[in-house]
């Protein structure tokens, strides 16, 4: 079902970009964007985990280099009947983690240094839980495309305001300078609350995902108060940019100020995700 789920929505976001082509140039900028979304899928789906794996610098590591982060992920893949995804450490001070990967068995879960050292055995325990939920999920994989084709839309638009746009439908009639203006600055910053708005509420599904899988919601709150005190009073990681910020357990920009940052913000905030994990915790009490 979650498989399903996730194609469905690569479907709908890559006929979301198709209708915008059409929306500027007719059916040949239908043609083109179906042929770009069909090429930029394709390199998603097949390629993008190892891109940003790169980007990071991540560094694969097996049970010899980290038994005990290994066995960690070891233990809990076997709690959420998952295979073991490849393990990767990036080299750099900030603490953070993500998963990436297009299916189960092309699956990667990495952590930086920092993370590793800023918390305890039960907290890595904890983000690693979140990290395997998104990969139960599916989430990695919609995550990317989103991102792609957000960028995409956003590209087509500038494209389009540069040479002219709408003239190809028009002519003889003129263009539509209020259709131009929705098309040119809407539509991207609709695609872009799309993409923020998955993340979003995917990091919620996650976090939820993590307390099923340790029993112990207590403990992801714990590591998520030390991340996000980390990531604000921390140093940005200096390859982090805006296309992967939503792939991390907590956003590697959340120090940094932005003009409508509750609207474009990859991640809920840590407030609302412990309030969340606490109902939980109550509940789990309970029972």
């Amino acid at each position: 079902m979650e498989q399903f789920k996730t194609y469905a929505l690569m479907t709908g976001l890559t006929l979301l970009f198709i209708w915008f082509g059409n929306m500027i140039a007719g059916e040949m900028g239908m043609v083109m964007a179906f042929l770009a979304a069909a090429g930029m899928n394709f390199y998603a789906y097949y390629y993008s985990d190892k891109q940003v794996l790169k980007h990071y610098n991540a560094i694969a590591v097996t049970s010899k280099d980290a038994k005990g982060l290994y066995d960690i992920v070891f233990r809990l893949t076997k709690e959420a009947d998952l295979p073991m995804p490849a393990l990767y450490i990036i080299p750099d001070a900030q603490p953070n983690a993500f998963a990436t990967g297009r299916n189960y068995e092309h699956a990667a879960v990495a952590v930086t240094e920092g993370l590793l050292n800023l918390l305890n055995e039960n907290e890595i325990e904890a983000v690693i839980a979140h990290e395997l939920s998104h990969i139960k999920r599916y989430d990695m994989l919609i995550g990317t495309v989103a991102a792609t084709i957000a960028g995409a839309i956003a590209t087509l638009a500038n494209m389009a305001m540069f040479t002219g746009g709408l003239s190809s439908r028009d002519e003889g009639k003129g263009v539509n300078p209020i259709l131009m203006m929705v098309i040119m600055f809407v539509m991207p910053m609709a695609a872009t609350l799309i993409q923020m708005t998955i993340s979003r509420n995917r990091e919620f599904i996650a976090d939820e995902g993590s307390a099923k899988m340790t029993k112990h919601p207590e403990w992801l709150q714990s590591a998520l108060l030390k991340l996000e005190n980390y990531a604000i009073n921390g140093t940005i990681m200096p390859q982090a940019n805006e296309e992967t910020a939503h792939m991390f357990i907590i956003n590697p920009f959340a120090g940094k100020i932005f003009p409508f940052k509750q609207l474009f913000k990859t991640h809920p905030s840590t407030e609302e995700r412990i309030e969340k994990l606490e109902v939980l915790k109550s509940i789990s009490h309970n029972v």
